[in-house]
């Protein structure tokens, strides 16, 4: 008999350390415990317990993500984890859609998680990403125009200070940030050979931009986790200090920042990647879409949607899966239906039918990405499960016109 609850450490914790050392995603209990402490203390936690044990664990939290100039409530799914016992039972899929619902029904408009692999949480009604581009390069050949100041050093003690700054960091569309400052501190908990270095230039000496990484040997590889920033010569200071670890590291890898194209600050770029192909420290850059998101509350984001587009509006037949993975008694059970829509300037959505309007068909998780700008509606017609007339997707494809969005936080 599966019951699913709130994670309870004094009942649950064994069988959670058991479930990470089964999964390989821990494989010593040095630090575990404080380790699990802070990451249920992100935001709600939740187990599948089976035979009386824990089998299955999923772990939330709080934030906002960025629509255009709008901040919108944020759901993030951090952690998704199941032992060798419960695989291939659902299990997985129903405590995921509980915690969906949770947060829907708390007032999250939009949800998102990381994936495995692309597939699975399509069945919850998430919808693929955009690329992101991971970029492998010697920092030595960096061409950057500044001259990086001595840096301080950064402490895992510092996690409240850290995460201050990544919430004051420079965002754009589909920026997301989490409200709680353990967000931050279990990502400098996790890795003995992690590193940060920063700048405190704020009014009182706030930290106002900062590096966080990996890494790997006397000659690297170096893992970027991530950088922090308010302003563009902030930016550019930070990659300066990359290019001094050069005379030791030889290959640096980290996720672009969004609106910028890296490859414009490495020196002979197709070179470098000519001379290295097939060594341990290739210079490339690698895509893949490795976030997915979904509407939790159409009406509510519509609300809040202000596109400088053609306005269009049109009858949306909206299909969501989630409620076959949902509980009878759960708090919230999707949104599936038919919708009026209008986008533009102003926006919104009612439920109900204008005959006089064409129709737009589409899962949740086709529709979310139209919404944020991952891919056209003509690009989603040809592979996503959308459809509607030429006229319609044509006029989608002109009203919708959006930067990519970059969450900038993994989760």
């Amino acid at each position: 008999m599966i019951q699913f609850r709130n994670y309870d450490k004094e009942i649950h914790l064994e069988s959670v350390r058991r479930i990470w050392r089964e999964v390989g995603w821990y494989s010593t209990d040095e630090n575990f415990d404080q380790l699990m402490d802070v990451r249920a203390a992100r935001g709600p936690a939740y187990v599948a317990e089976l035979h009386g044990e824990a089998e299955c664990m999923v772990l939330a939290a709080p934030g906002n993500i960025r629509y255009l100039d709008e901040d919108l409530p944020f759901s993030g799914i951090m952690t998704v984890i199941t032992s060798r016992v419960a695989r291939k039972q659902g299990i997985a899929g129903r405590l995921t859609a509980r915690a969906v619902a949770i947060d829907a029904a708390n007032g999250a408009l939009v949800t998102g998680l990381g994936i495995f692999d692309q597939g699975f949480y399509d069945l919850l009604g998430f919808g693929a990403g955009g690329y992101e581009h991971f970029v492998s390069f010697d920092p030595a050949q960096l061409d950057i125009p500044v001259k990086a100041r001595m840096p301080r050093r950064i402490t895992a003690e510092q996690w409240k200070e850290v995460h201050a700054s990544r919430l004051a960091r420079r965002r754009g569309h589909g920026s997301v940030s989490f409200d709680r400052p353990e967000v931050t501190r279990s990502g400098l908990m996790w890795k003995s050979e992690q590193f940060a270095l920063g700048y405190f230039d704020g009014p009182n000496g706030e930290l106002t931009h900062h590096i966080v990484g990996e890494a790997t040997g006397e000659r690297g590889p170096y893992k970027i986790f991530w950088l922090s920033y308010q302003t563009h010569a902030q930016f550019l200071e930070l990659m300066a200090l990359l290019h001094n670890l050069g005379d030791q590291v030889r290959l640096m890898t980290m996720m672009e920042p969004p609106g910028i194209q890296l490859q414009d600050l490495v020196r002979q770029p197709f070179r470098w990647r000519q001379l290295t192909e097939h060594s341990p420290y290739q210079n490339q850059i690698r895509s893949v879409a490795e976030w997915q998101m979904r509407i939790l509350d159409l009406e509510g984001c519509l609300e809040r949607t202000h596109l400088a587009g053609e306005p269009v509006r049109f009858n949306l037949q909206l299909t969501d899966p989630i409620d076959r993975f949902l509980e009878d008694d759960a708090p919230w059970k999707g949104i599936d239906g038919e919708y009026v829509v209008a986008l533009g300037p102003s926006s919104g959505a009612e439920r109900g039918v204008d005959p006089t309007l064409p129709t737009l068909s589409a899962s949740v998780g086709a529709f979310t990405r139209l919404w944020l700008g991952v891919r056209p509606a003509t690009g989603l017609a040809t592979t996503d499960s959308l459809a509607a007339p030429d006229g319609l997707l044509a006029r989608l494809d002109r009203c919708i016109r959006l930067p990519e969005p970059k969450p900038d936080w993994s989760f």
